[in-house]
């Protein structure tokens, strides 16, 4: 075990998630997740050793309280005096940043003008920059962002067809997200079936309450599916995906809907809850679609069709299709979304193996296609918060 830990932080606007890396072995010490942090009721939960508990933030809820409290934690563990760095996940850097980066007062700076593009993400991801700078002193903070594995797509993929004078203004572009996911993701797919990812045509389905699809060849991402905002493309667990823009022209004039309402109606109140009209949880709908539920079987069968049409467009993308790699809380565990993708996606000659797909759960990858199949499927598990750690030792010389 190392003597040098990370430390990665993913902050909301009332959340703190947290987790402390074995930066060698992946094993994690301990983990936190703070809630309400803007609110008197704020609370932090801490784990640790299989045991859970909770400490009471009240007399300072936000932040920096809850960084203060797993700083006390840490030293009650003998942990404080290991960790050596703070990975940070940053939602977007635009086009300021295609890697990871060592935190200054510009990249500081730098993220502060990239809040229009994640104007509900990075203020938060601020608050815990500046909250961990506060507490732990020193130490080396490393910022991550999502939108950087995409800064590779090239123009005729990013670019929206509106006004090119949108784009030199305000940056009006497709950033995509879940980047740092398909870094390791591509990484591992690689590794594990024995190839050179650049060898690889690999088209990859992040898939969970909030999911997207990324092509990637020659190592590098060539397209995604989320644009501006996450709100583009698949069908989510609470988020519409790709719909026509004149909803809000429509809402507007029949609903008497504002912006804002159509907004929060797309983003959180549709998808896989809206068509179910039961819950965003696909584990929910697969047990009532069991039962016949008709809304749960059709919520299924649209994120399932949707998500095909996407593998298949993001084929041209990649150049041809060697890997399909499932991944995320739905891709990792839920066999029936992956035998309907692959029943869809059958003219293109893959097969499933029934026995490979079910077993392919509960982290355990696997190739879930059957022998002899031009396209393999595998399930591949990501693990973020790794690939974090990271990056975070690498830049701070670890």
């Amino acid at each position: 075990m190392s003597n040098k830990l990370i430390l990665v932080l993913n902050c909301g606007s009332s959340s703190m998630k947290g987790a402390v890396l074995d930066n060698d072995t992946g094993e994690v010490l301990l983990s936190c997740l703070g809630d309400k942090l803007i609110l008197p009721d704020a609370f932090i939960t801490f784990k640790i050793n299989g045991e859970k508990h909770t400490v009471d933030l009240k007399d300072k809820p936000n932040h920096t309280g809850a960084v203060e409290a797993l700083l006390h934690e840490l030293e009650a563990h003998g942990l404080r005096d290991r960790i050596a760095a703070i990975g940070h996940r940053v939602v977007s850097g635009g086009e300021l940043y295609s890697e990871s980066v060592l935190i200054d007062n510009d990249v500081i700076a730098g993220i502060e003008k990239c809040i229009t593009l994640a104007p509900l993400h990075n203020p938060a991801h601020l608050l815990g920059i500046r909250a961990a700078m506060k507490v732990f002193g020193s130490l080396p903070n490393v910022a991550v962002f999502d939108t950087a594995f995409h800064q590779t797509m090239p123009e005729h993929a990013y670019t929206y067809a509106i006004p090119r004078e949108l784009y030199r203004k305000y940056g009006l572009r497709r950033y995509g997200a879940h980047g740092t996911s398909y870094r390791f993701v591509a990484d591992e797919t690689a590794r594990f079936l024995g190839k050179d990812k650049k060898d690889l045509r690999m088209v990859i389905a992040h898939l969970g309450n909030g999911a997207s699809i990324a092509a990637v060849a020659n190592g590098q991402c060539q397209d995604t599916s989320m644009g501006l905002t996450p709100l583009e493309g698949l069908v989510m667990g609470t988020r519409s995906g790709d719909i026509d823009p004149s909803v809000f022209s429509f809402l507007a004039q029949n609903a008497n809907m504002n912006i804002t309402q159509i907004t929060d109606l797309l983003n959180k109140k549709s998808g896989l809850l809206g068509i179910s009209e039961l819950s965003n949880d696909c584990r929910t709908i697969e047990e009532e679609a069991a039962k016949g539920h008709e809304g749960a079987k059709l919520a299924l069968e649209i994120f399932a069709y949707r998500l095909a049409k996407y593998v298949a467009s993001m084929s041209v993308a990649s150049g041809g299709i060697d890997a399909l790699v499932f991944t995320g809380g739905i891709g990792e565990n839920s066999n029936l979304i992956r035998s309907k993708v692959m029943g869809y996606l059958g003219f293109l000659g893959l097969k499933e193996d029934a026995k490979a797909n079910e077993a392919a759960r509960f982290g355990n990858a696997g190739i879930i296609s059957a022998e002899g199949s031009p396209v393999c499927a595998v399930v591949i598990p990501t693990n973020e918060e790794l690939m974090i750690a990271h990056d975070t030792a690498r830049l701070s010389g670890l």
